[in-house]
């Protein structure tokens, strides 16, 4: 008898499921999708009700005929891809290129991979929602429309090889417009006056106080410490208050991504990587959900253990509200599959994301903790204002014995107990110290930053975030990276031993770790699409159409409806803005050249960020070099922009030739016969020296020398050489891989010839594979 046929996506998943079944059945892996749209062109039948045209590439075709082998030894076929839109659009595809009925083919879903839920999901199997797929595919032609009509746009208006995207392209704005608000923000400086106090004939009980009002002038604060210096200090109310601090609730996929980013220091990607390694090996339930929900089967387990290890009082069993309206892809949040398997076989990063999640849904299930929240007033003798002193104490731990949720905007003090004080109690102030601080921009995004931005404004789900967040990174219109910041001085007034000091101190302020910056090309992208297509970067208008997917998978709205409405007012805003808009560089004008008096301009131009001194339509040709990496279009100045003009220059002579510096397509160099060296990072062509320029060149020569295995003076274009994946062939900008048992410098060159037609002739036909270096 045949056996039952169960397709999921991958071969983990599949390698956790055959483990619950028995012989009867067995469990195939699809390899994710079997179609897509094509990747050269538009696949979109605009004028046939944009109907899509899907296509198999090339390397599913293998994986197809042996699927399609297995379906025609099997009695019963089950689709059982991922549970949300994107699972379902799989499954729809899958009877597509097998053949199946979609009305007769089992379809089974579960968001977990454990043996009950596996057997349940059998036991319970439906068709394809079709309302699921459409929704999907909506997405998907409406994706495909915007990109493939606007960026040929951006190539002819802005620069070739751009691109746009539908929600990326939000994204890009959000992160362009938090940069511009950072550029445009001055700081105001202050003071804030702190002290540290202790109660009289207590001098171990050491405490801080500060002043609640922000001191505007440096001679305003220097006048508080001065009048401080005989005041007596006398404690005037204490007041204290009961809190409560809840747990949040267990994770969604937007908050797993803020609470790995900020504990495990994970990107969105690695994050959602993770998870999903660890939902297909069968440790956590299904990781694309924006459910807080709970099944009465987890929070009974969470009881029984919270009891069991903690004791009855630390057990409070809850099930949370989902505030998202759109959140119905997903039964449940996210949680261990068995909540009782504290560690898990696994990565050091799949042990680490599994912890973080089995202690976010136990704390969840757990009883508050509870807090007494102290305040005392100090007054002052010689001045009318008061002091404020602020302690917490934890009166019951509660949930927090298990887990404590991070912010992004922690600061590193603490609020402690305080000592046993009565009103008109006399304090000692130890010392006072009024310090200069100033006023913050808002901070930059983090990738979980705006993981969260974009939950609240509607836009994207679960599933969108992480691959809109990596195209971003990958286009290049966003990097993420680290920043060092600028110092930064500031004044300290000191009370102490009866005296008055003035000291100054400095900081680093602007440092950033691990936040989002838009690159040049990003910042003129986003100009030009706000100023031609505002509405498709409308916040707004992006959310409104996430719920539109939404009413499409509830089958209140016909897709291609949808479609065809967007369609007809953006494709008229395209053909406009080809015809009637100029071309778009973002342009910048910075001042004159003091030398010949021409304008100086920053823009985008065919391979980035360039400075220009000139005009096109004057006698005089227009100069150009290119910005460095650490320069923007926004913030150079035209001192910075002339000092790129200085290149190339000449650093010496070497070997009878000179010796150049300068700025090429891919990055700074040194240049000496003809041939190029990479500066690093550390070395600036403005300033490098001869020696190091000799240094860069002779290192290059050795490492060349030792990749090079052996030549032929009788056909000099043919090199043997050491690369990256051991020995090959150069020839004619092609390259040849040597095979394993055979000797490199042994090859005669009638032999290399040989290798090379037989690579070719393999290669006929199938995809190429990577070029050796």
């Amino acid at each position: 008898m045949s056996k039952n046929l169960i397709i999921v996506e991958s071969p983990s998943k599949a390698k956790t499921i055959s483990r619950f079944l028995g012989k009867d059945y067995e469990v195939v892996a699809s390899m994710g999708h079997v179609r897509d749209l094509p990747p050269k062109s538009m696949g979109v039948n605009v004028e046939g009700n944009f109907e899509p045209s899907y296509i198999i590439p090339p390397d599913k075709k293998k994986v197809i005929k042996t699927l399609k082998e297995k379906v025609g030894q099997a009695d019963k076929i089950f689709l059982a891809s991922d549970e949300d839109r994107e699972g379902e659009a799989i499954a729809w595809h899958l009877c597509r290129v097998l053949d199946l009925d979609p009305d007769k083919t089992y379809r089974i879903v579960f968001h977990e991979i454990t043996k009950h839920a596996i057997e349940a999901a059998l036991e319970n199997p439906r068709h394809i929602d079709r309302n699921l797929v459409d929704a999907q595919q909506a997405r998907r032609v409406l994706d495909r429309l915007v990109g493939f009509e606007v960026s040929p746009v951006l190539w002819k208006k802005v620069k070739p090889a751009l691109s746009a995207g539908r929600v990326q392209s939000v994204a890009v704005r959000l992160i362009v417009e938090r940069e511009d608000e950072i550029r445009n923000f001055n700081p105001e400086n202050y003071f804030k006056i702190t002290g540290e106090f202790h109660p009289e004939k207590r001098e171990d009980e050491v405490f801080t106080a500060e002043l609640q009002e922000k001191i505007p002038a440096a001679e305003k604060a220097k006048k508080f410490l001065e009048d401080c210096l005989d005041a007596e200090f006398t404690v005037s109310d204490i007041s204290r208050k009961p809190a409560v601090k809840n747990p949040a609730p267990p994770f969604t996929t937007s908050t797993l991504q803020q609470e790995a980013g900020r504990k495990l220091g994970f990107s969105v990607s690695r994050t959602m990587s993770v998870a999903q390694q660890l939902y297909e090996a069968g440790y956590i339930t299904y990781m694309r959900t924006d459910s807080v929900n709970l099944s009465s089967m987890a929070i009974g387990a969470a009881k029984e253990l919270i009891t069991a290890q903690y004791g009855k009082e630390y057990s409070k069993p809850r099930n949370f509200t989902t505030k998202s309206k759109s959140a119905q892809e997903a039964h449940e949040a996210i949680r261990p599959s068995y909540l009782d398997r504290e560690t898990i076989q696994g990565d050091r990063n799949q042990q680490r994301l599994y912890d973080l999640i089995r202690k976010r849904m136990i704390a969840s299930q757990m009883s508050p903790a509870k807090l007494e929240n102290t305040q005392v007033t100090i007054d002052i003798s010689t001045r009318s204002e008061t002091l404020t002193a602020k302690g917490q104490v934890i009166l019951f731990d509660g949930f927090l014995r298990v887990y404590q949720e991070s912010r992004d905007d922690e600061s590193n003090e603490e609020t402690t107990g305080l000592p046993r004080l009565t009103v008109q109690d006399t304090l000692i102030l130890q010392t006072m110290e009024g310090r200069e601080r100033f006023t913050k921009a808002p901070p930059r995004y983090s990738e979980a930053a705006l993981v969260r931005k974009l939950e609240e404004l509607g836009i994207g789900r679960p599933s969108t975030y992480a691959p809109t967040i990596s195209t971003i990174q990958k286009r290049k219109y966003v990097v993420n990276e680290s920043r060092p910041g600028e110092k930064r001085d500031y004044k300290i007034f000191i009370l102490k031993n009866g005296k008055v000091l003035e000291k100054n101190g400095s900081e680093i302020q602007g440092a950033e770790k691990k936040k989002l910056f838009p690159t040049d090309t990003g910042q003129v992208v986003n100009q030009f699409l706000m100023k031609h297509f505002d509405d498709i970067l409308d916040y707004g208008f992006t959310a409104d159409v996430e719920v539109e997917f939404d009413r499409i998978a509830e089958g209140r709205v016909a897709w291609a409806d949808m479609i065809r409405d967007f369609y007809g007012p953006f494709h008229a805003n395209v053909e406009k803005t080809m015809k009637e808009s100029e071309k778009f560089k973002g342009e910048r004008y910075l001042g004159k050249d003091p030398e010949s008096g021409r304008d100086v301009f920053v823009k985008i131009g065919r391979y980035g960020p360039m400075a220009q001194i000139g005009k096109a339509d004057e006698d005089l040709k227009p100069r150009f070099a290119g910005l460095r990496d650490h320069q923007s279009l926004e913030s150079i100045t035209l001192e910075e922009a002339l000092e790129l003009f200085r290149l190339p220059r000449t650093v010496g002579e070497y070997e009878g030739e000179p010796v150049t510096a300068n700025i090429g397509r891919y990055g700074p160099y040194v240049k000496h016969k003809n041939t190029f060296y990479s500066l690093g990072k550390e070395d600036d062509p403005l300033s490098v020296s001869l020696d190091r320029a000799v240094e860069l060149i002779e290192t290059k020569r050795e490492k060349d020398k030792n990749k090079l295995i052996k030549e032929f003076p009788e056909e000099p274009g043919l090199k043997i050489l050491n690369g990256r994946y051991g020995p090959y062939i150069s020839y004619k900008k092609k390259n040849t891989t040597i095979p394993k048992n055979t000797d490199p410098a042994t090859l005669t060159l009638e032999q290399c010839h040989e290798l090379i037609k037989a690579g070719a002739a393999k290669k006929s036909g199938k995809r190429k594979g990577k070029k050796h270096s």
